[in-house]
């Protein structure tokens, strides 16, 4: 394992053995929809509070990356997950009933790829073999700590995002056959652009996104025009267009995606798009993946982004501090 600058170079090379991505009733509008594994029909079951829906969700999610995966519970060395609620009790809840070792995590939506980081580490040292890492967000629960219950009826903005209903999970295991594997990662530095707008939570974001990046271009001798895709999530359509402008590489407009913006595609109901720690995870581990499976996609660049935020800072004037960690994947088959 090589460090250069925050960069990490995985001799190893972790793989994505399997994904599992449960998702929503709302989020069978999105355009990554086909590539979810389940969709629910509720946001919450009979009698559930939203938080131990958001529970449920975890747990189903890494269920469905074990089955797909071929794995049993037991032979998971580590758990490793973040959520969006106040002291991650809903992945804390996931872990009691998973009762497997367990580390919590919180870069608010940038959770899922630090989850995958931390979760190469332990591969790469060989302290772990198998390891279940992602994240999870609930549009109600989140709604209701960062902005208003939903029974409020409050107008949003045009630049406000949805937050996501999802949990996607991924198992990582150090030499799984035909599977993505991790060449690299960048952890983020934490960005200040001076933001105070909660309701505009791309462009808060837009400067650390671009910062690793930039920082990951540099540490790994690469072109942007060397990935089919760099994926930052969730910017949002406003925030990317603001990263696209920090960018004069001429390859930044096509090259440059986000999983916030394209989630929901075009509908104006749900103004900038997406957003939330689940978003992110369920779109990397679900069509992302798929892609790079399939080998339509041969080397990407996935940034999750997330606002360090709380009630709180914001109610106390507080600017909003923001990480983009990221993970480089590319596809190798393997006997």
């Amino acid at each position: 394992m090589v460090i250069k600058s925050g960069t990490i170079q995985f001799k190893e090379n972790p793989s994505i053995a399997s994904t599992g991505v449960v998702v929503g009733p709302m989020e069978k509008k999105s355009t990554f929809a086909e590539s979810f594994d389940v969709i629910l029909p509720l946001e919450n079951e009979k009698g559930q509070t939203y938080e131990q829906a958001n529970t449920h969700f975890i747990e189903k999610a890494c269920k469905e990356s074990l089955r797909k995966g071929h794995e049993k519970l037991e032979n998971v060395d580590v758990f490793i997950g973040g959520d969006l609620v106040n002291q991650l009790s809903p992945t804390n809840f996931a872990a009691r009933q998973l009762a497997i070792p367990f580390l919590g995590v919180f870069s608010a939506c940038a959770s899922s790829v630090e989850s995958v980081i931390l979760g190469s580490l332990l591969l790469e040292s060989g302290n772990a073999t198998s390891v279940l890492a992602g994240a999870s967000s609930h549009h109600p629960s989140v709604e209701r700590q960062f902005r208003y219950p939903l029974e409020y009826g409050t107008q949003r903005a045009g630049t406000s995002q949805w937050t996501v209903t999802a949990a996607g999970f991924a198992l990582l295991q150090k030499h799984a056959k035909n599977a993505p594997i991790i060449t690299h990662a960048t952890i983020g530095r934490v960005i200040d652009g001076g933001q105070k707008n909660p309701l505009f939570m791309g462009a808060a974001m837009a400067p650390a996104a671009r910062d690793t990046i930039e920082r990951h271009l540099a540490n790994t001798n690469s072109r942007m025009a060397d990935f089919d895709v760099i994926m930052t999530g969730d910017l949002g359509k406003i925030g990317l267009s603001i990263l696209k402008e920090m960018f004069q590489d001429e390859n930044s407009g096509v090259i440059l995606q986000d999983a916030g913006a394209q989630f929901y595609g075009e509908d104006k109901f749900f103004k900038a798009g997406a957003s939330g720690a689940g978003c992110s995870a369920a779109v990397f581990f679900s069509h992302v993946f798929n892609q790079l499976k399939s080998g339509v996609y041969k080397r990407v660049l996935l940034v999750a982004t997330g606002a360090l935020l709380s009630p709180l800072t914001f109610q106390q004037g507080e600017t909003i501090p923001c990480i983009a960690h990221a993970i480089e994947c590319r596809m190798e088959k393997r006997g």
